[in-house]
């Protein structure tokens, strides 16, 4: 690919031609991530935002020479991207906040942000011939392979803690995928994964791992930009689990502001739930995020539990070079945020995406954002994922259900007593 001009170790800086390794840096085990380093040059000469002035294509495709395909690759057919972002007059009235937009990407799909990466794999997939991809997930990568592999007829094996909401389960079943459930975490699942990799040569999607997942989730910031115009918001607010996604606004960023669509570079803000703070602490203690040992994950924000952040490196990086900053914030206050993000914006998000809001809301609290900020928060999947975090979340701020009888009657009576709720 013309447009490459290596994969890069972010440990020891070593660079390999994208023939040359399929995953990883092999000085380093399965911690040596790779970052994909393009010539902009000759990019800038295929691409321009003028051109995207013209482009019919709504879809992560529209920004096809910066990314790591194959010209003439078999693209799939289900459309991921160009998600919309909406203004929030009420909630930046509610914060004391100028400007603030909420970038929906729940609307995927498969109703996740995940999808952005899923179809970058698929395509890589198919460029070496792969009979199976794999993944270990969560849930919401291990969806949005699953549903974007059903649409090319592509088989796949997906590997998520048995402990994964239901419908996140169900959306691997409904599409087909050979399932397992592991009788243990994600990190768990992410190792027996890589393991079956080995033995069976299958193609493998995993965070942190597959360097070209970065590539599919920058394409966020690519959408947040062109769709303000090309003025960069100062700040931009996202939960963080494994790192990946934090690390690809990060990398989509640095692309726009190397080919100087945009004239400065947007402060990360990196959200984490308190039960798993992983990165969290590594920042504000000062730890070496290498070799930092795992935590004990647990958060009602499933998609963003993680032990072992394996796309760390990237994470880190990505609010230090930025000016930004990692944000903790309890399991209440991200099942707080859902309703209230909710009632404000009509955006249904999941806890992990309701987490981001969560953050902002902290941030405001901390004085960490100016009132002049323009800001934007990423809702990184629907709330319909989680149908038992959205019941306990409006169960914490005493929302419930009206029991009646069908009379007219009984009806009255409960709308006579509004007035006291």
């Amino acid at each position: 690919m013309e447009n490459i001009i290596c994969l890069q170790c972010l440990i020891c800086g070593k660079q390999y031609r994208p023939a040359e390794v399929d995953y990883i840096c092999p000085e380093h085990g399965d911690e040596g991530i790779l970052d994909v380093q393009y010539d902009y040059d000759f990019i800038g000469r295929q691409i321009s935002k003028e051109a995207l002035l013209g482009s019919n294509d709504f879809s992560i495709w529209r920004y096809l020479p910066l990314l790591p395909i194959h010209p003439g690759a078999t693209i799939p057919p289900l459309s991921v991207g160009w998600t919309p972002l909406y203004p929030s007059r009420r909630l930046a009235r509610h914060l004391d906040l100028n400007a603030l937009w909420i970038k929906d990407d729940g609307r995927q799909p498969t109703a996740s942000f995940k999808d952005r990466a899923s179809a970058v794999a698929l395509v890589k997939a198919r460029e070496k011939g792969a009979e199976i991809i794999t993944t270990a997930s969560t849930g919401n990568a291990a969806a949005a392979l699953s549903g974007l592999c059903a649409s090319m007829q592509q088989a796949n094996v997906i590997f998520v803690p048995e402990t994964a909401p239901q419908a996140k389960i169900a959306q691997l079943l409904v599409f087909g995928s050979r399932v397992f459930l592991v009788k243990g975490t994600y990190n768990d699942a992410f190792e027996l994964c890589l393991k079956a990799t080995r033995t069976y040569g299958w193609y493998n999607r995993n965070t942190g791992f597959n360097p070209y997942m970065t590539e599919g989730k920058k394409t966020a910031a690519y959408e947040i930009c062109e769709q303000l115009g090309w003025k960069a918001p100062d700040r931009i607010f996202v939960s963080v689990g494994d790192g990946c996604i934090i690390g690809g606004l990060h990398k989509g960023l640095k692309d726009l502001f190397a080919l100087k669509w945009i004239d400065k570079m947007p402060k990360l803000m990196g959200v984490q739930a308190a039960g798993s703070n992983y990165i969290y602490a590594a920042w504000k203690n000062k730890e070496d995020i290498i070799t930092k040992p795992p935590i004990n994950a647990q958060t009602v924000a499933d998609s963003i539990s993680a032990g072992l952040p394996r796309d760390r490196i990237k994470a880190l990086a990505a609010v230090n070079e930025t000016g930004g900053a990692f944000i903790c914030v309890e399991d209440t206050d991200i099942l707080e945020a859902i309703p209230e993000l909710a009632r404000a914006t009509g955006v249904f998000a999941e806890p992990a995406g309701a987490a981001a809001y969560a953050g902002l809301v902290k941030a405001v609290d901390e004085q960490l954002v100016s009132g002049d900020d323009r800001i934007v928060v990423l809702n990184t999947g629907n709330g319909l994922k989680d149908i038992a975090g959205a019941m306990q979340a409006v169960a914490q701020v005493a929302t419930k259900p009206f029991y009646v009888e069908p009379d007219i009657k009984a009806l009255q009576q409960v709308v006579a007593g509004w007035d006291s709720l």
